[in-house]
């Protein structure tokens, strides 16, 4: 094994793992278009005076350097580029979608994760959490994954309403401090609402036990819950009540939620409304706002253990091998004729032994090859393989590509051009 191996936290991506992860961004980009989100962009690195020491002085969780913070939470960055940009002059609310590299850290991890997610800023109405869970859930129907993962929500108040919950698991955890950990007893201190985080099998089954924030809920926190529930049970979502779902930041309100594995604790997608974040920036007053994110890694790996293929786009339908360079000359503006022609067209270039060439062209999948000798580029006259089939013919090259347009039928050509979402005014 090399010694040039990535950082633990970091990952390689391969060009198979390419294929799941494209796949995933085409889904979720038709369903963002169809939704109106638009996508955003945040810089990788921001100044370690607004991120680092207004967010994470004890929450940890960012990736910090000299020159600044790596880009780890999305709401945080989005909400930081909105303001910035005065984009509260717009028509409210906000849909932004984003498709990133995050960085995050803990204890004694790092993490590098490219996470697909959106941000609605500027409205409070539970009905956009709903939204929110609705187009995840229908996607990730959508690809096959519809029996593997359930959904769990929970509210978690607004802050000066979390003080009575504090009380209530202070006193809970009060005789059974024996059967925490050092960990825990800390927490049991700072924040006793992160015990019931805990994935200890002891401590996960005392959280279970401990009292539901739900039934201390205020008047207007608990509207707002009810009507986010019904909108759920509206669009016939299945979802599961869990008083142990909580998060760690202290601008997280109200709403929160989450998708898992089936029989795990492997999150798809979590997410919570953030509504007290704006203040932690430089604003006077909240700015109500939810957010998202799923993980990439977790999905692809569920579709892989499922044997889910996807469809291979780049598959070849020609492939040029050839000797010397009288042959090149002669395949060489062919090819680029095919590729106008919509032929997905590869050539081999570089490698001089005619059998090598023909081994790449069959672990290509390629469905003709044409071989080009010196005489054949001399004569016009080329060796036209039919993998499938098994058969070989001669063609002219001037009827070489009306000859594998027939072959591979008309309409199974790639006539995708980018460049012609292009208008010229």
């Amino acid at each position: 094994m090399s010694d040039y191996t990535p950082l633990k936290w970091t990952k390689d991506l391969f060009p198979d793992d390419h294929k799941y992860l494209t796949f995933l961004k085409k889904v979720f980009r038709h369903e963002f278009r169809k939704n109106w989100f638009r996508r955003i962009t945040t810089s990788v690195l921001e100044s370690n005076e607004i991120i680092g020491d207004v967010f994470w002085e004890n929450t940890g969780g960012i990736y910090k350097t000299e020159d600044g913070c790596l880009r780890s939470h999305s709401a945080v960055w989005i909400l930081r580029a909105y303001l910035n940009a005065e984009m509260s002059e717009e028509i409210q609310p906000v849909y932004y979608y984003f498709m990133d590299n995050y960085f995050s850290n803990g204890e004694m991890w790092y993490n590098e994760l490219e996470k697909i997610g959106w941000e609605i800023i500027w409205e409070n109405d539970p009905i956009l959490d709903a939204i929110l869970i609705y187009i995840t859930y229908s996607i990730l129907n959508k690809i096959g994954l519809e029996n593997d993962f359930t959904i769990r929500i929970n509210s978690i108040w607004i802050e000066k309403e979390k003080v009575k919950y504090r009380e209530e698991l202070i006193s809970f955890y009060e005789n059974k401090k024996h059967l925490l950990s050092e960990k825990s007893l800390a927490l049991l201190e700072s924040d006793p609402m992160l015990l019931l985080l805990s994935t200890e099998e002891n401590e996960e089954i005392l959280a279970k036990e401990a009292p539901a924030m739900t039934k201390l809920l205020k008047k207007d926190s608990k509207a707002h819950y009810a009507s986010f529930k019904e909108y759920l049970d509206l669009l016939k979502i299945p979802y599961i009540e869990d008083h142990t779902l909580v998060w760690k930041f202290d601008f997280n309100t109200h709403n929160v939620w989450d998708f898992r594995v089936k029989g795990t604790h492997e999150q798809i997608a979590l997410w919570a409304r953030h509504n007290k974040l704006s203040t932690k920036l430089w604003t006077l007053k909240e700015i109500p706002a939810t957010w998202f994110f799923t993980n990439t890694n977790v999905i692809v790996k569920m579709l892989k253990d499922k044997n889910i293929k996807i469809k291979n786009k780049d598959s070849i339908d020609l492939y040029f091998v050839q000797l010397w360079d009288e042959a090149k000359k002669a395949i060489l503006p062919l090819s680029l004729q095919a590729r106008d022609a919509w032929i997905n067209t590869v050539v081999s270039l570089g490698t001089p032994s005619m059998r090598e060439q023909m081994l790449k062209a069959n672990r290509s999948w390629s469905k003709y090859v044409v071989m080009v000798w010196i005489m054949e580029a001399r004569n016009w006259i080329f060796q036209v393989r039919d993998t499938i089939a098994g058969t070989q013919e001669e063609v002219n090259r001037d009827d070489l590509i009306n000859y594998i347009i027939d072959k591979v039928w008309i309409k199974s050509l790639d006539f995708y051009c980018p460049a012609k979402d292009l208008i010229n005014e």
